[in-house]
């Protein structure tokens, strides 16, 4: 079916290799279009070997805009940039600062060790002052050997504009052989950073991009769109565990810097990392780094990370800089190069080391078709503004933001920052059509879908997207058909079967894991009706009249409250208050006759009640259950959470003699936390295939550790984290569930309650945990008391390290 519904939107511009097509979204493209020409970006060498060579001359020799020479911003491309740029970091008057308290300290150490001399005796005071000042030198001299060292291991070194002239003629033609339509951005989002770049650079100020990241071809994307538009490159903040042999110095030689995973205690290290941020605002130039911290495994955005913001808010609050411009960026793709990776690591393996050889064995996928690729730019705005409105809004008097400078402020700006920032990624998103398709599969209640049925699932769902205020992809002036055709190319049969020889192409989830990927690139667009309509099922589920099916508004609010708490790690919620969002929903789920208000009596001051819609019923709940089916493996996930901490009772739980216990018994109920979260995965797994779960991606190891890490804010378990020392956990006293005469777990006490809160939500079985299930749960905890028979020859490490090993074997 074509685009019915007029949706006004800006003309996309596709950046593929040397040409720019500027697709406006109100026409209809004619036959054999310039789109066409995004299959083939660049001349292939086997095929038309004579067009290859003259368009890597063209690069080589820097014909026209591949020169790069015109860029919007400070020059970065001359021979002696790196050093020029060491040198500017070593000037920092905080690490000058920080080179002299470390020395100083560590004089202090060696006076107190008598090292340098004793203190206070008589004709030899001026002689030990003499030797401790060159001991201090000295000290620093070393330190700063140390520093210049790291910092020549940070830096990015944009020294040639001919190797970035070749990076990008070789960046892009790998792109595009994987991505085979392109990279495609709005128009005039990015005519308008040019413009925010131009005025940017005149004020010697730095544009910070924060994109989403879900792939490592996120800063490769944006890279090549600064190129291709002429802004200067940003300088990429990237985690040293890919700064391995050939790559690592490539990359940075791109742009990238290396920072360490984790700082520790090592102050010389943090003062340096803030050092580099202050030297890059300071001269204006760009940066990129991910407000998320790591790629996102699942497909939604992730909680921020506050690590490399912190340094930003340094220098604007500490005045080393005036301002910066920040540009939230958001990057989606039509297939996610890294998903197979991904689902590995979800169901427990553990993650492998960056190294060469994973990095070539990657490149088996440049010659798959995965789509496109669509960057969205929200309007830059300015990192000072923003501060001092949020300084304004928590101090009614008018302050500056210096003299506001302190720990608790920073911490409270920091979280509205990385917030704002993810909904600002969020506002600009572009639903793929995989991501319809993957969203439609896992949203239907029978095993698979006709064709027809799928494509008008997909409408249906494009319609509500738009509605959300999203902006949908690749349907201006295409069928539905026809989109859906070219998504379920791209996801290709592993991800979604087919059936043959039946009247109708039907279709089914071949691998619902990997769907969920595509399915969470939607579900922010939802959140709310999914937690009203999970709330309205915990009447709906039992069946019965109309009268047993309704909930009172009271309800609805205390169950949607309950649960948007439950997963306030899951998901980025809107802003407004509970009760604003709540009459907000539940007035456009009953515009859309999905939901009906009414009252217990004539009188509208009676309270509401809310009930599913007569049409909605009619139409066999599809629409109902759509925003049901988002939320039920989240519902499961935490449900499963929550089961796993009865494998954490301890065996002398009984009733009559917990109190006695508790103390004597303390030490031997801290288990080990990597064992728990692991046997936890593999209760998940055993109860999906014995029918206990519905859904198998509940079981993922992010979505687990979630639930887990919930669990530890609430008080429910205690955990005991010590540096070099694995991180052990145990039920707290109050949440200990009690033992009958025989050893099982009686059914009651508060963490029964709460998973029979949680279960009311879930899409199968009854609210109340079966006896056969935490059977199970015994079972598979058993080996976390020491019950399993240890290897009399082998350390206590050496027995947990080869449980955990077993564990993964039957994870995996």
């Amino acid at each position: 079916m074509a685009d019915r519904t007029p949706h006004p939107r800006s003309a996309d511009l596709a950046i593929l290799g040397d040409s720019v097509h500027v697709h406006p979204s109100t026409t209809t493209p004619e036959s054999g279009s310039p789109e066409r020409s995004l299959l083939e970006p660049y001349a292939k060498f086997r095929q038309d070997p004579l067009s290859a060579f003259q368009e890597l001359g063209l690069h080589l020799a820097g014909t026209e805009w591949r020169s790069y020479d015109k860029i919007i911003g400070q020059p970065i491309f001359y021979p002696g940039f790196s050093e020029n740029m060491t040198e500017m970091v070593m000037k920092q008057k905080k690490l000058q600062k920080r080179i002299a308290e470390l020395a100083q300290k560590r004089v202090e150490v060696e006076i107190h060790e008598g090292l340098l001399g004793p203190t206070g005796v008589e004709g030899e005071e001026q002689e030990h002052r003499t030797r401790r000042l060159a001991r201090r030198r000295q000290i620093e001299d070393e330190l700063c050997g140390v520093a210049e060292k790291w910092t020549d291991q940070m830096i990015c070194k944009m020294d040639s504009k001919y190797f970035i002239r070749s990076a990008y003629y070789i960046a892009t033609q790998l792109l595009t052989r994987a991505y085979h339509q392109g990279i495609h951005v709005n128009s005039d989002e990015v005519l308008h950073l040019r413009n925010v770049a131009e005025k940017a650079a005149a004020k010697k100020q730095s544009i910070i991009f924060l994109p989403c990241h879900r792939s490592h071809v996120d800063y490769v994307s944006l890279q090549l769109i600064c190129y291709r538009l002429g802004l200067a490159l940003p300088t990429v903040v990237a985690g040293d565990n890919l700064n391995f042999p050939v790559i690592g110095p490539f990359l940075q030689h791109a742009g990238a810097m290396w920072i360490r995973r984790s700082f520790g205690d090592d102050r010389l290290y943090a003062t340096l990392v803030q050092a580099y941020m202050d030297t890059l605002l300071q001269n204006g130039f760009n940066i990129e780094c991910f407000v998320e911290g790591g790629r996102s495994r699942t497909g939604k955005l992730l909680q921020p990370k506050f690590g490399i913001l912190s340094y930003f808010l340094e220098s604007i609050m500490s005045g080393s800089i005036e301002d910066a411009v920040i540009c939230p960026v958001s990057t989606q793709y039509d297939k996610v190069i890294e998903v197979d990776s991904y689902v590995r690591e979800l169901l427990g393996q553990p993650k492998p080391k960056e190294d060469l050889m994973s990095f070539l064995s990657a490149s088996n996928v440049l010659s798959l078709k995965l789509g496109r690729v669509d960057v969205r730019f929200k309007d830059p705005w300015s990192l000072r503004a923003f501060l001092e409105q949020q300084v304004s809004r928590l101090h009614k008097e008018t302050t500056s933001l210096q003299t506001m400078y302190d720990e608790a402020l920073k911490r409270k700006l920091l979280s509205t920052l990385g917030y704002k920032v993810l909904k600002d990624i969020n506002d600009v998103s572009v639903v793929m059509p995989t991501a319809l398709v993957g969203t439609v599969l896992l949203t239907l209640r029978g095993r698979g879908v006709g064709k027809s049925e799928l494509v008008r699932r997909v409408d249906w769902l494009r319609d509500r997207v738009r509605a959300q205020g999203g902006r949908v992809a690749h349907f201006v002036g295409v069928k539905t058909d026809v989109v859906v055709d070219k998504a379920l190319e791209v996801l290709g049969p592993k991800l979604v079967g087919s059936v043959e020889g039946l009247p109708e192409a039907t279709y089914y989830a071949a691998d619902r894991f990997q769907l969920s990927f595509y399915r969470n690139m939607t579900i922010h667009l939802f959140i709310s009706q999914s937690l009203v309509c999970a709330a309205v099922y915990t009447k709906v589920k039992h069946g019965g009249n109309d009268q047993t099916q309704q909930i009172s508004h009271a309800e609805l609010h205390d169950y949607v409250l309950f649960l948007s708490q439950l997963f306030r790690a899951e998901f980025i919620y809107p802003t407004e208050t509970l009760t604003e969002t709540l009459k907000t929903t539940i007035l456009g789920l009953e515009n859309d006759k999905v939901l009906q208000t009414t009252h217990s009596n004539t009188t509208n001051n009676s309270a509401p009640i809310i009930s599913l819609h007569p049409q909605e019923l009619a139409s066999g709940r599809e629409n109902f259950t759509f925003y049901c089916f988002l939320l039920w493996p989240f519902i499961e996930a935490s449900w499963l959470g929550t089961i796993s901490l009865f494998m954490l009772t301890p065996r002398w739980a009984k009733s009559r003699d917990v109190e006695e216990k508790e103390e004597e018994g303390k030490e031997a109920t801290w288990q080990d936390l990597t064992s728990f979260q692991a046997r936890a995965q593999l209760l998940g797994k055993t109860l999906y295939h014995q029918g206990e779960l519905s859904y198998f991606e509940a079981v993922n190891k992010e979505t687990l550790k979630n639930a887990i890490t919930r669990a530890e804010e609430e008080g429910i378990i205690l955990v005991k984290r010590g540096k070099g020392v694995p991180a052990r956990v145990r039920l707290d006293s109050e949440w200990i569930p009690e033992r009958d005469e025989e050893g099982r777990v009686v059914m009651r006490g508060r963490l029964w309650e709460l998973c029979e809160r949680i279960g009311a939500g879930r899409r199968r079985g009854g609210n109340a945990v079966r006896t056969r299930v935490l059977a199970l749960v015994e079972e598979v905890g058993r080996g976390l008391f020491g019950d399993a028979v240890p290897d009399p020859g082998a350390t206590g490490s050496d027995n947990l390290r080869r449980r955990n090993m077993q564990l993964t074997k039957a994870l995996l």
